[in-house]
């Protein structure tokens, strides 16, 4: 289908974005179209701004406004304990928790050699320098419980095992609420090697 050059570059710039085809930009396209002129402009902004006001924190590599990230300001963390994941969002979800109360470390992606990412195309060196700097004791491996986010947790526990550091992974298995009869076998497996005593 034709669509004016506008509406068509629109539908094309909503189909970079991950999990959007081309019905659902096009849908997008028009809700843009039929919104008043002042929301869109607060849109286009909102977009611009996060990309010229929003940086990677100096320390853990977490999105930030400042060059520091409120986390690693803050002196009431647990300074012995970092959590390392593969994403900013990641970050997110441990904090909405509100359990956990040590570091972060960001990496900002997993070794995949299938996309050609290696480990030194990830925030891996500059955690290495922390573990030099600061007083760690428990690094706690928090990457996603797929073959990518395996193989970096692996790769970074080889790593730390020579500095004495303890190193964890986030227990994988059964979600609460879900049903033995839908989880597939490596879960169950994960739920079985992982179990507690109650």
């Amino acid at each position: 289908m034709h669509y004016p050059a506008p509406i068509s570059r629109l539908i094309d710039s909503f189909m970079k974005l991950p999990g959007i085809g081309p019905k659902t930009a096009a849908r997008l396209a028009f809700h843009v179209l039929d919104m008043k002129e002042e929301d869109v402009m607060n849109f286009a902004k909102a977009l611009v701004d996060v990309k010229r006001e929003l940086t990677y924190c100096s320390v853990c590599g977490h999105i930030t406004d400042t060059d520091t990230c409120y986390i690693c300001q803050d002196k009431t963390r647990d300074r012995s304990i970092i959590c390392v994941v593969e994403e900013s969002k990641d970050v997110i979800a441990m904090e909405k928790m509100r359990e956990y109360k040590g570091l972060y470390h960001v990496l900002q992606g997993a070794i995949s050699p299938m996309e050609g990412i290696g480990p030194e195309d990830i925030n891996i060196p500059s955690l290495l320098t922390r573990l030099k700097d600061e007083e760690v004791q428990e690094l706690i491996l928090a990457t996603n419980p797929n073959i990518e986010g395996e193989s970096t947790a692996m790769y970074i526990s080889r790593l730390i095992k020579p500095i004495g550091i303890k190193t964890t992974r986030l227990a994988h298995g059964l979600p609460v609420g879900g049903d033995l009869e839908y989880a597939d076998e490596v879960t169950l497996s994960k739920a079985i090697s992982g179990r507690t005593e109650i």
